[in-house]
């Protein structure tokens, strides 16, 4: 069993012309509206690999609530875990898409997602895994961690967004997934000079005692594990929608590597599955089965 803890929202996606600069005003081209969330994805990302997942976390009591989990209610997921809090908003995503190039721009509203796990980290059953990402609190999300270590399970801890306390909080984990905006903070709040990215991720892996794994977007993923550096490329695409696609890596590498897959094999498929999400619109949506990832060469 996997266990995500994590944010859960209701993404509010506007595909625009291009992305505005400051206070300017573009105009639209398409809305839609569709589950998110970290957490959420991230649970959903894991499931539809292919491994038993639960979820903890919190939603309002609220319409939006029933739409932020319907789609890992429809996957499966145990969402025993997630409580349901009265007189507060499930969280929000308000999130611009570029309809020319599928970058993206994203405002988060926490709303019940500030109060995730305020009453208990709730029991997971057996060892298996745990994924946290930065969209609670660091209360929450070290309770989650030190729970996870008690129980015996492979803590992960993807530091996105990126706050202050990554670091700190990355000490408690096992393995610590970043992109490259991420690690080079990182890197630098560990005083890690400019240098190959290479030295860089073992000098930031040795200090912090975990494995590391950088995504770098269309040139695929690298990481420092016990098994030494592993690089794993991403196939060619022309991206729809970049929403969602570091989030379906995060799920399916930890799902991979629950199913003992080796880092080199775990690092493919998470890039596979992660560039596969890129050619469909939305968060939730665009995580694709496993079938899929496994036929996808690109």
């Amino acid at each position: 069993m996997i266990t995500i803890a994590g944010s859960v929202n209701l993404d509010l996606v506007a595909r625009v012309e291009r992305l505005p600069g400051p206070g300017e005003t573009v105009t639209g081209v398409a809305y839609a509206e569709a589950p998110g969330g970290k957490g959420a994805n991230q649970a959903l990302a894991a499931r539809r690999a292919g491994h038993p997942v639960a979820m903890a976390g919190a939603v309002g009591d609220d319409a939006n609530a029933i739409a932020a989990l319907s789609l890992l209610q429809a996957a499966g997921v145990d969402l025993s875990g997630v409580e349901r809090l009265a007189a507060v908003p499930t969280g929000v995503a308000l999130i611009l898409v570029d309809d020319r190039t599928g970058e993206n721009q994203i405002a988060v509203v926490p709303g019940a997602n500030g109060r995730a796990m305020e009453n208990g980290v709730p029991e997971a059953p057996g060892a298996g895994a745990w994924l946290l990402q930065m969209e609670i609190s660091d209360q929450a999300i070290a309770a989650a961690l030190d729970a996870a270590a008690a129980a015996g399970a492979t803590r992960y801890l993807n530091i996105a967004p990126y706050r202050a306390s990554a670091g700190e909080l990355a000490r408690k984990a096992d393995v610590v997934i970043a992109n490259q905006t991420e690690f080079d903070a990182l890197a630098a709040s560990l005083g890690i000079e400019p240098g190959r990215a290479e030295d860089r991720m073992a000098g930031a892996a040795d200090a912090l005692g975990v494995a590391l794994v950088l995504t770098l977007g269309a040139d695929g993923a690298l990481a420092v594990t016990g098994e030494g550096m592993v690089r794993a490329t991403t196939p060619r695409i022309e991206p729809v929608d970049t929403v969602g696609a570091g989030d379906t890596f995060c799920g399916y590498l930890a799902a991979a590597r629950a199913e003992g897959m080796a880092w080199p094999d775990a690092l493919d498929l998470a890039c596979r599955a992660g560039a596969l999400a890129c050619l469909t619109e939305g968060a939730q949506p665009s995580i694709p089965e496993r079938a899929a990832v496994d036929a996808f060469t690109g």
